[in-house]
């Protein structure tokens, strides 16, 4: 199993800060347990407990702006779809009563059912991450140890439909979404590089992989490119920096063109609370980015609405239920449900625009 404590595990877990933490209590309070015996244990509970409370997180729903309310009711409550997993990533809705999704520390791709919490495997692969279907119904996923995006049918069998960039290897394909002109497009940063091979493509890119698997680089600007989205009408296209902790805008052109990049909104944050990763769109436009303590909802101009929070740091979400009106979040160890008042823009629903 790959070594998880990298740049992206550093910063969206803030659980890893905890070893190292007791680690030092323990050593500047050893005086203490030697001199006072049951009372430098009493000491020593009490710091952890009061570390425990500093660091503890709960569901909350914060507004920025009245208009969070017209996307969720005041009590709105969060259900926990399963849990147990090593670290969840992909969520991908399916009208059967599903969701696929990847755990990364497990190296495996499950389905869950929403309705008991009951997991099947479908596949055991090196470090899966983001999914999506295309408009086929074929699940779709970013292989990070294969470094290739690939397809994947019922049984767990997968195809590389691409692995290269003008003959070179990817770096470690992050997260994938379709187009509004049918073809697929990702992420390659190099968060999940396996260990001991090398970078060939001396940047982080954002590419376009068409019908006919022709991959096109549609970007290089980002340093860690991670979730990205387009707009319901297809006009812009949403993409995040988890190292420069920002939601960047293009506007984005029928052939696959990207033009008039711009800063679109920033979630700064601590080391360990959580960078943007996994990102959704609503079919007013608003827009849904994992990021600090939550999920930061923005309008489409860029206003911050309010935030999600949540006990977990999330990575990434889905549209979900009958109506797609039901964000599925996969968050560290857990998937969650949460209902809204609006309903999910799902890319591979809808036809080319």
């Amino acid at each position: 199993m790959m070594n998880k404590m990298r740049i992206r595990r550093d910063a969206v877990d803030y659980h890893a800060a905890w070893p190292e933490w007791r680690a030092t209590t323990i050593v500047k309070v050893s005086n203490i347990l030697i001199a006072g015996g049951a009372i430098g244990l009493t000491i020593l509970a009490g710091l952890i407990n009061l570390r425990a409370q500093s660091k503890a997180r709960a569901f909350e729903l914060t507004a920025a702006s009245p208009k969070f309310w017209n996307l969720f009711e005041h009590d709105a409550k969060l259900t926990t779809v399963g849990t147990g997993f090593g670290f969840t990533e992909g969520p991908v809705w399916d009208p059967a009563g599903f969701l696929y999704l990847s755990d990364e520390e497990t190296n495996k791709i499950f389905r869950l059912y929403t309705a008991d919490g009951r997991k099947e495997e479908l596949a055991s692969l090196g470090d899966p991450d983001g999914n999506t279907y295309d408009r086929k119904h074929h699940l779709i996923d970013c292989a990070s140890v294969l470094r290739a995006i690939i397809q994947l049918d019922d049984a767990g069998h997968y195809t590389v439909l691409a692995d290269r960039y003008e003959g070179k290897k990817f770096n470690s394909p992050n997260d994938v979404i379709v187009g509004p002109d049918d073809a697929i497009y990702f992420t390659d940063p190099t968060l999940d590089l396996p260990k001991g091979e090398k970078q060939e493509i001396p940047f982080q890119g954002v590419y376009r992989l068409g019908p006919d698997g022709h991959v096109q680089l549609l970007t290089k600007e980002l340093s860690q490119p991670n979730g990205l989205a387009f707009s319901p009408d297809g006009k812009k296209f949403y993409m995040d920096d988890s190292e420069q902790r920002n939601i960047r805008v293009y506007d984005f052109s029928a052939d696959g063109g990207l033009k008039n990049g711009r800063v679109f909104g920033e979630e700064p944050g601590g080391k360990r609370d959580g960078v943007p990763d996994g990102i959704k769109v609503d079919q007013q436009g608003n827009v849904y980015v994992t990021g600090p303590g939550g999920i930061w909802v923005w309008d489409s101009e860029g206003h911050h609405l309010g935030t999600i929070n949540l006990s977990e740091q999330p990575a990434n979400l889905a549209w979900g239920d009958a109506d797609y009106s039901a964000l599925y979040i996969t968050a560290t160890t857990s998937v969650y449900r949460l209902r809204t008042k609006t309903r999910g823009y799902v890319p591979y629903l809808t036809g080319p625009q």
